[in-house]
């Protein structure tokens, strides 16, 4: 399974609160921390990209001044921490509590937990943590032999009554899901036939056509892959795209979706649960951000410490929304293999 994950003996990453601790007790280790992360190799000036020691500050531990051109340079420049006023240690408690707490939660307890003054700060704190969460090259998954890729879409959330027949607020949802099959022996070969679920991609599409399911699984799933669909037609067209391509009649039974496709009914429910139970429904403005916080977490729910170390790896090379941003419609929440920003129009 292809993780961004890298062994460094010089990042360690915490197992427990006190390890947190004890690894982060100030602004200064935080700032340590993230220096590595950043020049592994040692500081280089992003403004003459001269290198060697930078001047340091004592009352200033994430402020570098390059000793050829005499610039700052801050710690939290280029990152999703960049513009913002709370300090670097507060960061890093956001982050190690988004990343330990398994199912996650709501800007309300993240408000509570970290003892915030103001909602608005928590909400915008998770928004930007959440735009760490995708990988600026993020790969495209499946592409193995013997293994396929579920593909399926559904609707999320919005609220349906007094709409009247056949009218909702809902966002359609793509999904596709990796199966590996499982080694023969083990205690688990007997559920789902030894198949569980690698990899997912999460996107919000406009409809389901052709263009835009067929598109999504381009971006998402390495040509070549078995895809494995129910029989809707839009799916017809992935030979055509360099697919191989499987697809099933359901009909409504639950016995030919458990048999065929029980990855991805699978990664739904685990999906609209997480999204009902811990944030009680989302907007549609800002529902993809949260699929992308749903697929960090399930592909690396194997590796729920280091996925710490993942995020702020991450999270120091890609552009994250300001607060007028997030509601002002200009900032759009990338989806699968897409990067946000501003829209043009």
């Amino acid at each position: 399974m292809t993780m961004d994950i890298h062994q460094r003996d010089d990042l360690p990453f915490p197992h427990s609160l006190p390890e947190f601790q004890r690894l982060f007790p100030d602004v200064g280790a935080c700032a340590a921390y993230l220096e590595k992360l950043r020049w592994p190799d040692g500081f280089v000036c992003p403004h003459c990209e001269a290198g060697g020691e930078p001047l340091r500050f004592a009352n200033r531990p994430n402020v570098f001044r390059c000793r050829e051109c005499r610039r700052d340079t801050s710690l939290k420049a280029g990152t999703v921490m960049e513009g913002s006023h709370t300090p670097l240690n507060i960061w890093f408690w956001a982050a190690y509590l988004v990343t330990s707490q398994t199912p996650g939660m709501s800007a309300v307890q993240f408000q509570r937990q970290l003892g915030l003054p103001r909602y608005e700060t928590a909400f915008q704190i998770l928004h930007k943590l959440r735009a760490g969460m995708v990988r600026p090259d993020q790969d495209r998954i499946g592409g193995k032999a013997h293994e396929h890729v579920e593909v399926d879409e559904t609707y999320v959330g919005g609220r349906t009554r007094g709409k009247g027949s056949g009218v909702h607020d809902m966002s359609l949802v793509a999904c596709a899901v990796e199966v590996h099959q499982r080694k023969p022996g083990g205690k688990l070969d007997k559920r789902k036939n030894g198949r569980y679920a690698g990899r997912i991609r999460l996107a919000v599409v406009p409809d389901r056509t052709t263009k835009s399911l067929c598109g999504f699984v381009e971006r998402s799933v390495m040509p070549g892959t078995l895809i494995v669909t129910d029989d809707w037609k839009s799916y017809y067209d992935l030979p055509n795209r360099g697919y191989k391509h499987m697809h099933v009649a359901e009909r409504g039974d639950p016995q030919v979706a458990d048999e065929f496709l029980p990855m991805i009914h699978t990664a739904f429910a685990n999906l609209k649960s997480w999204i009902n139970g811990i944030h009680h429904g989302v907007s549609d403005q800002h529902l993809q951000a949260y699929l992308n916080e749903f697929t960090f977490r399930f592909n690396r729910r194997f590796y729920p410490f280091n996925a710490f170390r993942s995020l702020m790896g991450i999270a120091r090379e890609v552009a994250a929304p300001t607060y007028a941003e997030l509601y002002s419609g200009v900032w759009t929440h990338p989806g699968a293999n897409e990067r946000g920003g501003e829209t043009t129009g």
